[in-house]
C-alpha cells in the first residue's frame, strides 16, 4: 500500500464571488522511502498540494489517503490528530518561537501529543544531536545563524517520528553552501527510510531527490524518475 494515495483532488478558492481552481483532477502515488520533489511556476498549486498533504485543508473533491486513512472525511480535531502524529513540516520561514530556546522550540510538538517534560527533553536532544546543534541547545533563534534555524526546524519536524516530511522552499533563505548542508541532512534521512516530499522552484535541488512531480495550472503534467544528485 502506498503511504500516499490522492485521487481526483481538486481544491477551488473563492475570491470575491469568483471561483478560482487550484487543482484540477490530480492523481498521485507516493510510495513509504521515497524523496520527492514538487516543482512548477507561480500558482501552479504547488503550495495548495502541500498543504493538503499535510492536512492543513481539505480538499473540494476527490480523495486524499494517508496511510490507509481518508483525510478527506475526517473532523478538524482528527486532522489536528494526523498533522501532530504522522506529518513534519519544514517552511522556509523555520517557524521557530523567538521566546523560545532551540530544545525548547523543537520539544513543541511532543507538548501537544501530552508527554512528560523529561521524555520531550531527551527525545529532543536525540534529534538536535542529529542535526548537529548540540552546541546550541539553549540559544534562541535571534543567535541562531539561518542554517542552524533550518537544522532546527528539521528536528523539531522529526520529533514526533513523523510517517510522511514535507519541507516547503527548505533552502529558500540560504546562501548555496548552507544549502547544500541541508539537502545532505534530506539525503540522509531519505537513505535511513524517511518519506519526502520537497516544493522547490529550485532544479538543481529538484535533482536531489529520486522522483520530480512537474505541476502547470493545478494539473500534474510529468512525473520523472531522477538519479537523485546532490547539488
Amino acid at each position: 500500500m502506498s503511504l500516499v494515495e490522492i485521487r481526483g483532488l481538486t481544491k477551488i478558492y473563492e475570491k470575491e464571488g469568483v471561483e478560482v481552481p487550484a487543482l484540477r483532477g490530480v492523481d498521485l502515488d507516493i510510495e513509504e522511502g521515497e524523496y520527492a520533489a514538487i516543482m512548477g511556476p507561480s500558482g501552479s498549486g504547488k503550495s495548495t498540494l502541500m498543504h493538503l498533504l499535510g492536512c492543513l485543508d481539505r480538499p473540494t473533491s476527490g480523495t486524499y489517503i494517508l496511510d490507509g486513512d481518508d483525510i478527506s472525511r475526517l473532523t478538524d480535531n482528527q486532522l489536528s490528530n494526523i498533522r501532530n502524529k504522522r506529518v513534519g513540516f519544514v517552511f522556509q520561514s523555520y517557524n521557530l518561537i523567538a521566546q523560545l530556546n532551540l530544545i525548547e522550540n523543537v520539544e513543541i510538538p511532543l507538548f501537544y501529543m501530552g508527554w512528560p517534560r523529561w521524555k520531550r527533553h531527551q527525545k529532543s536532544l536525540e534529534l538536535v544531536e542529529l542535526v548537529g546543534l548540540g552546541d546550541r541547545l539553549y540559544h534562541r533563534p535571534a543567535e541562531l545563524s539561518g542554517g542552524q534555524l533550518q537544522r532546527a526546524a528539521i528536528a523539531r519536524a522529526l520529533v514526533n517520528d513523523p510517517r510522511l516530511i514535507l519541507a516547503d522552499e527548505p533552502t529558500g533563505n540560504l546562501d548555496t553552501k548552507t544549502g547544500k548542508e541541508i539537502l545532505q541532512i534530506f539525503d540522509k534521512l531519505n537513505q535511513a527510510g524517511r518519506t519526502i516530499i520537497v516544493v522547490t522552484h529550485d532544479a538543481g535541488i529538484a535533482n536531489s531527490s529520486n522522483r520530480i512531480l512537474h505541476l502547470v495550472d493545478g494539473r500534474l503534467v510529468k512525473d520523472e524518475v531522477t538519479q537523485g544528485v546532490s547539488v
